[in-house]
């Protein structure tokens, strides 16, 4: 069995306050025997207005957030899945003339970068909340790959927030093999209240792969209160471990006999007709 922790965080505009957060965050996982850690969506830089200034440092030379977690999974001896972070360009280096892209990077614990997945679905939508209008496709482009890259812990797929609604994606996702999925989220509170658990859950049992599922989780801003409820589910759709609110760390081991289990006492995958 190999421990994965979902890093729940309440981020702001200050970049330097964030990152400090998440190496404190990241040490806790570390100290709590996790082999590979999930940070949120947004960890390093939440505020829309800075996304584009951010993705241009972070795709050139002088990049901060990455070498960041290159450094922390180096002197961690940590995987770290960077939740996710704007990038100016695409993953085969082409520049992105007017928005960027948001990104998963997955490092291993010698601080390599070994994995990118670019967020392929892009939350417009109207919510109920002080902010109201959510118009990500404004400042980002949407990705085209399915990623998946072998982890301590198994197969693991990469999703981001949104992505969640999209269940094709997460089909092709187990077609590459995947064992466990994570989605480093920052849901609102009020779709996360009415959707987050049913949905991860539902990804889980119908697709038979653990989910581990980090979020923004307070009040980031005087507008804007995410949902957090950090979780990690099983195969079977039971929680293993969650945090309502607020910063901090769950850990949980992904059990590869669990997996097996589910999996040979009911084979939905050789059962498609479809």
């Amino acid at each position: 069995m190999t421990k994965v922790a979902a890093i729940q965080m309440v981020s702001t505009r200050d970049i330097t306050t964030n990152l400090a957060s998440a190496e404190r965050l990241l040490r806790q996982a570390a100290d709590q025997g996790a082999r590979v850690a999930v940070l949120p969506e947004n960890f390093a830089v939440l505020s829309t207005s800075q996304m584009r200034e951010w993705g241009r440092q972070e795709s050139g030379g002088e990049s901060v957030i990455r070498r960041f977690l290159s450094k922390q999974a180096k002197e961690l001896g940590l995987w770290i899945v960077g939740g996710s972070m704007p990038l100016a360009t695409t993953p085969d280096g082409q520049e992105i003339p007017d928005r960027v892209r948001a990104a998963c990077v997955v490092y291993d614990d010698q601080g390599e970068e070994v994995a990118r997945y670019d967020k392929i679905h892009l939350f417009d939508a109207q919510v109920e909340d002080a902010h109201g209008q959510y118009r990500e496709s404004d400042t980002f482009e949407p990705g085209d790959q399915v990623v998946t890259v072998q982890t301590p812990a198994g197969v693991l797929g990469l999703a981001i927030c949104y992505d969640l609604r999209f269940p094709e994606l997460f089909r092709a996702l187990r077609e590459k093999g995947a064992e466990w999925i994570c989605l480093p989220s920052a849901f609102t509170w009020q779709t996360g209240d009415a959707h987050w658990h049913p949905l991860i859950r539902a990804r889980a049992i119908e697709n038979q792969v653990w989910m581990v599922a980090p979020g923004q989780g307070g009040h980031n801003s005087e507008r804007r209160r995410t949902y957090g409820h950090s979780l990690i589910c099983d195969p079977w759709g039971k929680v293993t471990g969650e945090l309502e609110e607020g910063p901090g760390v769950v850990v949980s081991d992904l059990d590869p006999h669990r997996l097996e289990q589910v999996r040979t006492r009911m084979p939905v995958w050789q059962h498609r007709r479809l």
